[in-house]
């Protein structure tokens, strides 16, 4: 089968084996995105004459097909095509002859691969936000609900202070609002037009760039054609700084969960049938699901390393080291988008144990209560401490139990509906409407 490069030589078969790697399979996820910079491309040509209006009604017709049969998952790449890009063209050129053979024109797979990687990472980080927010409307429901059950909160592992499980839950609620703006961030450099940069140094062609950008959607276009292909990796790389930010809240509070769930305290329970047991201990259950999370929401921090890893040292300009990069994040974001559904299902079925905070072992989570008792009453606070510290020596110390925290993301006073209020203020900001309504514009077929 010949190449999009071939020219008439033939490639030691271990050579290209190790060369194509696994693209073949990781391009299976971009064949849509790939239609669809195709169906833009053909029509930016079409205007300035490097394609008649036939050609491209029947280009535009065969590209729409072929999308709606990657939709039904028939698309495949023939053994002995290189990648996606080869395949899609192989297609056309097959059923349409010379127009197909046209369509590469202006183009050089560099930018082809750009453009479907920044589509790609567009979309997925758009499947991220949807169920980031998911969570978050889940961990606010639960915060609202238990915001008067209390439990303690601990530093140095030891218990500390009085908390509540609706300072808790709402507490990662808000670290995801965080995670959120790493996601536009990521999505913002994402969000930008590399299409018509070819191999990095633009063309002769008179392409009409802006054209490309209106048709796919993109808020800009990545302008300097040379800073288009620096762009490959960056995009990764940013989205690999927001996956690990999201990776990172799972995981730390999955690890909570592990704790509360233990019997030493207590504090959460699931279903039998949403936790796993021992093959020699009948009494376990596991939190294998939390503790995946955890493992996977870490692994997750790595990847912006290992990604700056393979682009750190690379000069401008195309190298074959960037194909690897597609290994790294695509499963990243599948992995990501499993621990968020995971994370909902089991919070949907979380039991709290509404006595957590009365166990006799945490009374001394209340000696800052009655310190701060004793200041409202005109001693000093170093006074008041050294009072409440020789009640527990003594064993004296007899708490009241009632908690009246005031202030502003107190368990008194949570804020749920400021922390909302961030969260939707940041969401507003993605656009994804825009990219939304442009692929179903290009997605018409041409009168």
């Amino acid at each position: 089968m010949k190449k999009l490069w071939d020219k008439g030589i033939e490639v030691n078969k271990p050579v290209e084996k190790f060369t194509v790697g696994r693209d073949r399979e990781f391009d299976l996820q971009l064949a849509r995105f790939d239609i669809l910079g195709n169906l833009a491309h053909a029509r930016m040509i079409a205007s300035i004459g490097l394609l008649t209006q036939s050609e491209l009604k029947t280009l535009t017709k065969e590209l729409i097909h072929i999308y709606k049969e990657t939709e039904k998952g028939h698309f495949i790449i023939e053994d002995g095509v290189e990648d996606v890009h080869s395949q899609i063209e192989l297609m056309l050129t097959r059923k349409l002859g010379e127009a197909g053979k046209k369509i590469h024109s202006g183009r050089s797979r560099n930018d082809q691969v750009l453009v479907d990687m920044k589509l790609y990472l567009r979309a997925k980080l758009q499947d991220v936000t949807l169920e980031t927010e998911k969570l978050f409307s889940l961990l606010q429901q639960l915060s609202n609900k238990h915001r008067e059950v209390l439990m303690p909160g601990y530093t140095h592992f030891q218990v500390a202070m009085p908390s509540s499980f609706g300072l808790w839950f709402g507490a990662y609620a808000e670290c995801l609002v965080e995670d959120m703006q790493m996601l536009l961030a990521a999505y913002r450099i994402a969000d930008q037009n590399p299409l018509g940069s070819a191999a990095g140094y633009g063309s002769s062609f008179p392409l009409k760039r802006q054209m490309t950008t209106d048709l796919l959607g993109f808020s800009v276009l990545n302008y300097n054609v040379i800073n288009a292909q620096l762009g490959r990796g960056r995009s990764e790389r940013a989205s690999a700084v927001a996956l690990a930010s999201v990776g990172s809240t799972l995981a730390k509070m999955s690890m909570d969960v592990c704790l509360y769930m233990s019997q030493n305290y207590g504090f959460v329970s699931f279903p039998d049938e949403l936790t796993t047991g021992s093959s020699i201990m009948p009494h376990k259950k596991n939190p294998d699901v939390f503790e995946l999370i955890r493992s996977k929401g870490n692994r997750l921090q790595a990847l912006p390393t290992e990604i700056s890893m393979i682009t750190g040292n690379l000069p401008a300009g195309y190298h074959r080291d960037l194909q690897i990069i597609k290994e790294i994040i695509m499963p990243a974001f599948d992995d990501l988008i499993d621990c968020l559904q995971m994370a909902q299902l089991m919070f949907h079925h979380i039991k709290i144990n509404k006595k957590a905070g009365a166990d006799a072992k945490y009374i001394y989570m209340f000696s800052v209560e009655e310190v701060n008792k004793l200041v409202l009453k005109g001693i000093s606070f170093r006074d008041a401490y050294r009072q409440v510290a020789e009640d527990i020596k003594e064993g004296s110390f007899k708490p009241d139990y009632k908690i009246h925290h005031t202030h502003e993301g107190s368990i008194g006073n949570l804020c749920n509906d400021k922390i909302k209020s961030k969260f939707n203020k940041v969401k507003k900001e993605f656009g994804f409407t825009k990219a939304e309504k442009a692929f179903e514009k290009l997605l018409l077929p041409i009168k």
